[in-house]
């Protein structure tokens, strides 16, 4: 079973997106700020990450970043959600080290297919 870190402190969104994926078969874990992301990333290992990049104490950039510094998390693919469109946000999204990038709200057909071609699953 595939395992997803769900980062996203708006418990709206993290309740529907969850419920959503573990329908799916997936395994979800949650953290509620980006501190928190990047100490469930080490803890849990996860096999992705769905990354809000606005949150508190520290925000998705700063969250990925960290993952993708640490030798042990490097690998983990990390999908950035957010609910700015703007064209730019795409490329901050990859050059803080994402490895994709949606916009919420979350088209779910969409999501699975970059889920699947990140994890294999």
């Amino acid at each position: 079973m595939v395992k997803i870190l769900l980062v996203e402190d708006n418990e709206m969104n993290r309740d529907m997106l969850s419920r959503r994926l573990e329908r799916r078969g997936y395994e979800v874990i949650i953290a509620t700020d980006g501190l928190a992301g990047v100490e469930t990333a080490m803890e849990a290992m996860p096999d992705l990450v769905l990354m809000d990049m606005s949150l508190p104490v520290i925000d998705g950039w700063e969250a990925t970043r960290r993952i993708k510094e640490n030798p042990a998390t490097a690998a983990i693919p990390i999908i950035a959600l957010t609910a700015h469109a703007m064209a730019d946000d795409r490329k901050k999204a990859i050059d803080a080290g994402c490895d994709d990038y949606d916009t919420k709200p979350v088209e779910l057909p969409g999501l699975l297919d970059k889920i699947i071609r990140l994890t294999g699953g």
